[in-house]
Formats: structure tokens, sequence, C-alpha cells
């Protein structure tokens, strides 16, 4: 039944008939849902739960503002569902994400969502031109399809990725910048430096080789300047760095501020641990590392190795066997 349907529209409609039927099927389908989803009507069941959920959250948070307010343009808005977070959790995980990756600006978000609404449409073109140009007859549907989807996919994810990256390699700058950081920390507390000072002249030195350490202890120093709560600053920073470590000495820092006890002692007890930790961080990679290298090793130096040991001898056996035969 495929394959005479196949054969219907490659005769009806040349080589690419059938990635024209799936074209103009995927067409048909968003135009006939889409006024469907645009029309609907919402159920009065849910919007009585979005109101008293909405209703406990705002009096959990002091009355926070809704995430999207009405400007006279809900048909426009009705869009949004597709490229914007729907709820405030999503919005702030989101946030938190970007944070952590070293993207600050307000529309950080938004930029996020529309790359990768933007580059799924422009790679899966570059999929659709690909075939139209490259297919030809040799090209099945299968083939096509396969051509058109996963380069949309890709472009699709290609930003989430880019995210991910770039976050696993701060949280990596600043796992290893941290125990310096500490140390020098440690020398001006002792030197009779505050701990506000303290923060703006690690965040000067440490620049140079850690770059996102030092934005966030600068981040911590203006904060503080602006009067911010100091216990509120610390646990943002532990937050937005995402490092266990940094977590760990926000709690160092609140403790000895609520006990009372010496910042310097916390501080070089804390500082002992840290390098002890990056010590043993060390000589973890150095245990994996012959285990890394076995399969190199077996790659490029055991066949190597046969070849001088036992080739004379299959060359031998070769002439001798040739010779015999001759």
């Amino acid at each position: 039944m495929l394959e005479q349907v196949n054969a219907y529209l490659i005769e009806m409609l040349g080589p690419l008939g059938p990635l024209f039927a799936v074209g103009f099927l995927g067409v048909l389908m968003i135009l006939v849902t889409l006024p469907s989803l645009l029309t609907k009507r919402a159920d009065p069941m849910d919007k009585l739960k979005q109101q008293a959920k909405r209703g406990g959250a705002n009096r959990r948070a002091g009355d926070a503002p809704e995430l999207r307010t009405a400007k006279g343009t809900d048909k426009l808005d009705k869009y949004a569902n597709f490229l914007e977070p729907q709820d405030q959790e999503e919005l702030a995980g989101m946030k938190l994400k970007l944070l952590q990756a070293g993207y600050k600006q307000k529309s950080a978000v938004r930029t996020f969502h529309f790359l990768q609404f933007a580059l799924g449409l422009l790679f899966l073109t570059c999929g659709v031109l690909y075939t139209l140009i490259f297919g030809g007859d040799e090209m099945s549907t299968r083939d096509m399809i396969l051509a058109v989807v996963i380069p949309g996919g890709a472009g699709y994810y290609l930003p989430k990725y880019w995210i991910e990256r770039r976050r696993q390699e701060r949280v990596t700058e600043i796992e290893s910048g941290f125990p310096d950081a500490l140390d020098l920390m440690l020398v001006c507390v002792e030197a009779g430096q505050s701990l506000d000072q303290a923060i703006i002249r690690v965040s000067e030195e440490i620049r140079a080789g850690y770059p996102a350490l030092a934005d966030e202890f600068e981040i911590v120093a203006h904060e503080m300047k602006a009067g911010k709560d100091k216990i509120t600053v610390l646990k943002d920073m532990s937050e937005r760095a995402g490092v266990p470590d940094v977590s760990s000495f926000v709690t160092v820092l609140i403790q000895s501020a609520s006990f009372g006890t010496s910042i310097a002692e916390a501080l070089r007890v804390y500082a002992g641990e840290m390098r002890d930790k990056r010590v043993m961080r060390a000589e973890e990679k150095a245990n994996v590392l012959p285990t890394k290298l076995t399969l190199g090793t077996m790659m490029f130096t055991v066949p190597p190795l046969l070849i001088i040991l036992i080739g004379p001898s299959i060359y031998d056996i070769y002439v001798n066997l040739n010779g015999g035969g001759g």
C-alpha cells in the first residue's frame, strides 16, 4: 500500500513528490490544529485551581507579580505559550541556570528561548534545502524526513547544550580558584581588613586567573555596599555559583556570624580543608589516568610490538610455503 502511494506521488509530483506530500500534510495539520488551540475555552475548574494556586503563591511570596500581565494583546499573548516559561517556578529555574552559566542580563531568558526557536527554524530550513538540492531520486522518503527533522531538532537543542557546557566550565573554574581565593581572604582578614574589604581585594587579585570567581566576589561586594543583608548576599552567591564548596563556605560564615566566633579562625580551618580537598581531587584524576590510557596503550603499542615479534616468522612461513609449492 505504501509503495503504491509512493509510486503514485512520484508519478504525479516528480522525484520529490513524497517530500512535498509530507510537508503539505504537516502544514495542513498545523492549520487545522492552531485555530482550535487559540480559540479553546478554558475549563472553569482549571481557572479556579489556577487562581487558588496563584493566590497561595502570592501570599507566600509577599504578593509577587504575575509572570505575564494583560496589556490588551490577548491574541498575540496566546503564542507566548510556545516560546516562554509558563510559571514563576520555571522562569526562576531558567534564570538560575543562565546565571550559573554566566549570563546575567535581564533579557537572558527571552534571548535563550528566541535562539531555540530561531535556530530550530534555521536548521530545519537548511535540511529542507539540502533535501531539495541534493535529494534526487536516490534518497528515500525516510531519508528525506530524517534529513529535515534531525537538523531542526539539533538547532533547537543547541542552545541547551551550549548553556550546559558553559555552566560546567564555570563551575570547574570556580572549584579550581576557590582555595586560592580563601587563602588570599585569610591573609587580608589577618592583616586587619574587614570581610567586605577582603572580598573586594580578593576579587581584584584573582581576576587574571579566575574571572568567573572574581565576578561573583565583586557582585557580593557591590550588594553589601548597597546595604543588602550580608546573609542574604552570601546565600545568593552560593546559588549563583552552583558549587558545593561555595555553599559550605557560606554556611561557615553564617555560623561564625551567628555564634560570634572569629572569622579569621573559621577561614583558616576551612581554607586548609579546601587545600586538602584540591589535593584529593588531583589524586583522584591521577588515579583515573592509567585506566584512560589503557585503551590508547593497547591500540598504539601492542600492534607494533606484535608486528616486530611475529612479523619475521610470518614472512618466513610465507616464503617457505611459496617455495615448497614451486
